[in-house]
């Protein structure tokens, strides 16, 4: 009898700093890697001819740093997946994740709010940036309506002095 080659699943992948976990399918376990969302994780599994529905943590660590090239080179994909075309500083067309995307986004709010730009005001006072409506829906966070006062104890009778 052929001896057949038992792959062990493992519990977590690591991709650019993130855990993964190894039981979900590879298209949605690199979709956990802030930056990364369907369309990029598509694009790579294609790319790499990866099976999509396959378990993340039967991935070899050859593959992984596949993985990591393709998203740090971005060799092969289309530029309108990037999520920063036309970056401010550099005007090149780039694609960031993990910390560097969240530092970068911190970076472009206090750039607006510096500069007094109507998204960098809205930013400033907490309200919402996208224009919409702060009637009705915009008050998550907040006491709204009428707050309830405290119920005051009425003072306890003096004890009567027996006659």
């Amino acid at each position: 009898m052929p001896e057949e080659k038992q792959e062990q699943l493992k519990p977590f992948l690591r991709v650019l700093n993130t855990d993964l976990h190894g039981e979900k399918p590879l298209i949605q376990a690199i979709r956990k890697v802030h930056g990364i969302g369907f369309s990029m994780a598509n694009a790579i599994c294609r790319k790499l001819s990866l099976d999509p529905l396959q378990k993340a943590g039967l991935v070899d660590d050859a593959t992984v740093k596949k993985i990591e090239l393709l998203i740090k080179s971005k060799e092969g994909l289309p530029t309108w997946m990037y999520n920063r075309k036309g970056d401010f500083e550099t005007g090149e067309d780039v694609h960031l994740t993990g910390s560097d995307l969240k530092l970068q986004q911190e970076f472009d709010v206090k750039r607006m709010k510096k500069i007094k730009t109507y998204r960098g005001m809205r930013h400033s006072i907490g309200q919402p940036v996208r224009g919409q409506r702060t009637r009705s829906h915009f008050r998550k966070g907040r006491a709204v309506g009428v707050q309830k006062t405290k119920i005051v104890a009425a003072p306890k009778p003096a004890k009567q002095a027996k006659e």
